[in-house]
């Protein structure tokens, strides 16, 4: 597992790490061992960076990441990070203050099992928020408080990225970045590099489109996001799918497997893409399977695509999805 230096945070972090969202809530039905199993192969495949929230399970997969941390004695040897503020009213930006955030912070320390936790971020909150200085000097005084380590946002959209970069205390962000979320790598990476930002890319997947192992009738259950979201009836559509529609973005899976090398899975290739761009710092793909954690780890060790590969993935990204996306997001 090669590793990266996430910003100026002083953390070198595996750059595949585990996110968690799969084995908190939203993804169909997760048992609470299936959940455990997942962070313990995440530790056994050399991963040492994990991502969470508080509202993942309302708190179950904080919970998961504590028990196996404490049965493993591991809590030195992984930086996990969490977020919060999502329980918040999304159209009420100055709820996001000390008082609120403080709270979800303590609740955070309890479940992961740490003192001061290693980072926090800002869980995508309302574009208003970010114009609210106070909101960014409350990380600050968690930071003075010993509460947390380090603090960073999760965003929607580039533009709240730019803006958040623009706070001393703001050392990573988290954004969606992949194959069918392209826009990224434009200014938002060149000001990451420039302000020594930590990017953490989530959602790597489209929640599982590129992957190829979805099919176009696909059912999901009652209580996927994949199946309530689609057109973002609970929050940002962009969070489903990488916000392209389902058959569109099938078309643009099939129009690129045949650039896909033949020794590649889509799955590998769509995270040798991601890392292929030296802005990245992590990148934190979810799963609910043991055996999906070992295959993504073992993209750190893959060569980097030929330019030829990569320009086809930009031609496909052009011609079926940045219509949907580039401007949106």
């Amino acid at each position: 597992m090669n590793h990266r230096r996430l910003g100026s945070t002083g953390y070198d972090v595996s750059e595949v790490g585990l996110g968690t969202w799969n084995i908190g809530g939203d993804w169909g039905d997760v048992d609470d061992e299936t959940g455990r199993e997942v962070v313990r192969a995440a530790l056994e495949s050399g991963i040492d960076f994990i991502d969470t929230a508080d509202v993942y399970g309302d708190g179950r997969s904080e919970r998961h990441i504590g028990h196996v941390l404490d049965e493993r004695e591991a809590h030195d040897d992984v930086t996990v990070a969490t977020k919060a503020g999502r329980r918040l009213d999304p159209h009420e930006a100055d709820r996001y203050n000390y008082d609120n955030l403080s709270q979800f912070v303590d609740r955070s320390r309890e479940y992961i099992g740490e003192d001061t936790l290693d980072l926090v971020q800002l869980h995508c909150p309302p574009t208003e928020a970010y114009y609210q200085p106070d909101t960014f000097e409350a990380l600050e005084r968690l930071k003075d408080e010993g509460k947390i380590a380090r603090a960073g946002v999760s965003v929607e959209k580039v533009e709240e990225a730019l803006k958040a970069v623009e706070y001393d205390v703001v050392e990573t962000v988290q954004i969606i970045f992949n194959p069918f979320r392209q826009r990224p790598k434009e200014l938002f990476f060149e000001q990451a590099k420039k302000n020594d930002i930590g990017v953490i890319v989530r959602v790597p997947y489209a929640s599982g489109l590129l992957t190829g192992a979805l099919e176009r009738e696909q059912e999901f259950p009652e209580d996927d996001h994949r199946n309530f979201n689609r057109q973002g009836e609970a929050f940002d559509v962009g969070e489903t799918f990488a916000g392209v529609p389902y058959e569109t973005g099938h078309d643009a899976v099939e129009a690129l497997e045949p650039h896909v090398p033949e020794d590649l899975t889509m799955a590998e290739f769509t995270l040798r893409w991601i890392l292929d761009h030296e802005a990245v710092s992590t990148v934190i793909p979810g799963t609910t399977s043991p055996d999906h954690v070992e295959s993504n780890a073992a993209v750190s060790d893959l060569d980097s695509l030929s330019h030829q590969t990569d320009g086809a993935a930009q031609d496909v990204y052009e011609e079926y999805v940045a219509e949907h996306v580039h401007h949106r997001w």
